[in-house]
């Protein structure tokens, strides 16, 4: 497993879960300095991202892009991939369209969450979830088209009603073939009765894990038992990234700090220089 940590390239998303924000330069040489494997990107739109410049910098510096988020969508514009008007659909579909096209161009994976959006009194639940797969289905096929992947987080509740669990979001994504689940221990921490089971039962399905604690804190900073999450995700073989998407509390470079701490802790990995973590294996 490898670790990664978010970067906010979107000022409306200033209070949100996001580790670094604004200066993204300084944050992907923060990361590498404490030893992150990957930057997670949420930025304001696909062409708000400065590829070639973000390539270059990540490059030299030895780090991998582990994904690229779509929220913005959402906050930004109010887009959702179940809006029953079709013609706002389609430009959520497209605005994901081109995020994936973007990820591409760093091996990465492009992640709905917030744009899954959720029913309404003009729209109800079955029909939303229709809406959503349909969606699905469509981006996953320009996914295959295109090489990209797709990584579709359920929320918990109070944000979502479309899928709360990794058991529904598994069913969603049942018979797609360039979609895997994002498991975030915030949102499962509210909505698994058992976290360690939700991860075996959905297993390969897992594409990326949002790593934090029960309050949206750092791993450490909650009263999270992360010990046992790691060891499920060993059993199941995943071998994907550790992303931090939590609030840059008490600071983005504490949360930062923290968030390599965990990891190295939980997965016993050795460190020759004191601002660099390698994995031991």
């Amino acid at each position: 497993m490898r670790s990664s940590i978010t970067v906010s390239l979107v000022p409306e998303a200033r209070q949100g879960p996001f580790v670094f924000h604004g200066d993204w330069r300084s944050a992907v040489q923060t990361a590498s300095e404490l030893g992150f494997h990957a930057v997670e990107i949420f930025p304001r739109s696909p062409e708000s991202v400065p590829v070639a410049e973000f390539k270059s910098l990540v490059d030299n510096l030895g780090l991998q892009v582990s994904a690229l988020g779509t929220g913005a969508g959402w906050l930004v514009e109010r887009l959702t991939l179940a809006d029953p008007n079709q013609a706002r659909r389609s430009l959520a579909i497209d605005f994901v369209r081109r995020m994936i096209d973007t990820a591409v161009e760093f091996q990465a994976a492009a992640i709905i969450g917030s744009m899954q959006g959720r029913s309404s009194a003009d729209c109800p639940p079955d029909r939303s979830r229709g809406l959503l797969r349909e969606s699905l289905e469509t981006l996953d096929r320009h996914s295959s088209d295109s090489t990209g992947r797709l990584l579709y987080e359920p929320l918990n509740r109070y944000e979502t009603d479309q899928c709360n669990t990794l058991a529904q979001g598994t069913d969603m994504i049942r018979g797609l073939h360039r979609t895997q689940i994002l498991a975030d221990w915030f949102h499962m921490n509210i909505e698994e009765a058992n976290m360690i089971q939700a991860i075996e039962h959905a297993g390969s399905a897992i594409g990326h894990v949002h790593f934090a604690d029960t309050n949206r804190h750092a791993i450490g900073f909650g009263h999270l038992d992360a010990k046992p999450l790691v060891e499920a995700l060993q059993r199941i073989g995943y071998t994907g990234y550790l992303s931090a998407e939590v609030f840059p509390l008490p600071s983005s470079e504490s949360a930062a700090r923290r968030t390599v701490e965990s990891f190295q802790k939980l997965l016993a990995v050795k460190t020759t220089d004191p601002t660099k973590i390698t994995s031991a294996h």
